[in-house]
């Protein structure tokens, strides 16, 4: 597979590069981003040959279609990450909460959280290349909540990979928080940064983009990476989750092939939607791909109006933490894919400076053949969470956005939802919900809900609470670059 650029060619990069060259050194020209060269398109006969097959089977053979210059036994070597999941067979299981009405529950990996699908193979496949090279990476990752722990946990004692993450101080939940600030392998780094997450998302394409920073990291023997989705590896693996529900469905009698699906996706980077929108591209029956945010509705407004508008915003804290982001990355691909490189450059270099940009009557119409969006606001979150948790079932603030959009009028065709998170991470707030105890902490929170649910709480969550903490930096913007060098 070759990767093309979202925003062109400025002359001083290669036309197109190879997956791994992408995924090694993920920004692009004029601050762009790495696709695919050309998506390809699920062979007839491949669902029905993936029916019954395990899930990293099915990621193998939807991966090959691709053509990745990634050796077969050390992608096999990388799916097999999934033997850390609670059902490695079967790491994301499908549950019915309705008619027509499913949860993808993508959070049973090591960190509880969707954000682990992707990054424990995307680490393995990470570090083969920088120990194949014998080039030490530093991998940067930004996070709203779920991308640092995930990360940290996918690099951890990685030879040849040192990792810093970037989270905002007071912008995660505390569960969130001290998962990074409690890792103790010697290869990762942990800082606060005072700001939101649009500060460190933008720290850190800023950093991927310095010439100067680069040149720093050379002197070091060092070359730089990130493991945000704007790195088209995180993405590849995300498409493979919704073909897997597809076939689930399939399984249990829901569907018969070739029946289509809406798929449902609280969002906030827009990587788990695109990946939705890729898997419809190969040819997965997906009708509509329904987009769901919390107060910062930003990819509401887009999708309703064809405006991104940032001039009256600032992020909002809600209940749904790792969804409060207003510049989300991977609507760049979507841009490019609907309109190509020129008409993305400029919609981009608006955003970047006039904090705005629209699309003009036949783009919206284009965009909205595809996606609906609707948002929730954190009193609507707390009622959700209260009224499925009646129907037996325990979401999280995440997921709960979800429910708060209307669904396209043809209700005879299921829609799935994907639950990014377990309720293990949010559990003050599942605990204002559904037992009207507000104020708890984390630690009593988590005992409160699991005894009144009857909801296990796993050890990875349990545990961290008697670790000690290791990264205790919190500092500006400003600071980032100067911290990470002392690290290095």
């Amino acid at each position: 597979m070759q990767c093309i650029e979202t925003r062109g060619n400025d002359g001083r990069r290669p036309h197109q590069v190879s997956f791994s060259e992408a995924m090694l050194n993920p920004v692009a020209s004029f601050g762009g981003l790495y696709v695919p060269a050309r998506l390809p398109r699920l062979p007839e006969g491949f669902l029905t040959q993936q029916l019954h097959a395990d899930y990293a089977s099915l990621a193998s053979a939807v991966l090959d279609l691709y053509q990745l210059d990634i050796p077969a036994e050390v992608l096999h070597q990388a799916l097999a990450r999934y033997t850390q999941f609670d059902d490695p067979q079967s790491p994301i299981p499908v549950h019915q909460l309705a008619d027509n009405l499913f949860v993808n529950e993508l959070y049973h990996g090591p960190t509880r959280a969707f954000k682990d699908i992707a990054l424990q193979p995307f680490g393995a496949l990470l570090s083969h290349l920088a120990a194949t090279r014998q080039e030490q990476f530093l991998v940067l990752a930004a996070t709203s909540g779920d991308t640092g722990p995930a990360t940290l946990h996918a690099f951890r004692h990685c030879p040849w990979v040192k990792v810093v993450c970037l989270y905002p101080v007071g912008g995660t939940s505390d569960v969130q928080r001290l998962q990074m600030v409690t890792e103790t392998a010697p290869n990762l780094c942990v800082l606060g940064i005072h700001g939101d997450f649009d500060d460190t998302q933008n720290a850190l394409k800023a950093l991927l983009s310095s010439d100067t920073f680069q040149a720093q990291l050379a002197r070091r023997n060092t070359r730089l990476s990130a493991a945000n989705s704007v790195n088209i590896g995180r993405i590849m693996f995300q498409q493979i989750y919704h073909i897997a529900a597809y076939l689930s469905l399939v399984r249990r009698g829901t569907l018969q092939l070739g029946e289509s699906i809406n798929i449902n996706v609280p969002s906030g980077n827009f990587g788990n939607a695109l990946g939705a929108y890729y898997a419809r591209k190969l040819g997965l029956p997906i009708d509509r791909i329904l987009i769901a945010s919390n107060q910062n509705n930003v990819l509401t407004d887009f999708i309703r109006t064809g405006r991104y508008d940032l001039r009256q915003r600032q992020v909002i804290n809600t209940h749904a933490p790792a969804m409060d982001i207003l510049i989300s990355s991977n609507i760049e691909r979507l841009l490019f894919d609907l309109f190509g490189p020129e008409r993305t450059r400029t919609l981009m270099s608006a955003l970047t400076q006039e904090r705005h940009y629209a699309l003009d009557a036949q783009e919206l119409t284009q965009l909205q053949a595809i996606f609906a969006a609707d948002f929730a606001t954190d009193a609507e979150v707390r009622t959700y969470m209260h009224d499925v948790f009646s129907q037996g079932y325990v979401i999280d603030p995440h997921t709960a956005t979800s429910f708060g959009i209307q669904h396209p009028a043809d209700r005879n065709i299921p829609t799935v939802i994907c639950a990014t998170a377990e309720w293990t991470k949010f559990s003050p707030t599942l605990a204002t919900a559904l037992l009207q105890t507000p104020g708890l902490s984390d630690a009593e929170a988590l005992r409160q809900v699991a005894a009144a649910t009857n909801q296990p709480v796993p050890a990875q969550i349990a545990d961290i609470f008697h670790r000690p903490v290791q990264h205790k930096m919190q500092i500006s913007p400003d600071a980032i670059e100067a911290a990470i060098l002392d690290f290095l």
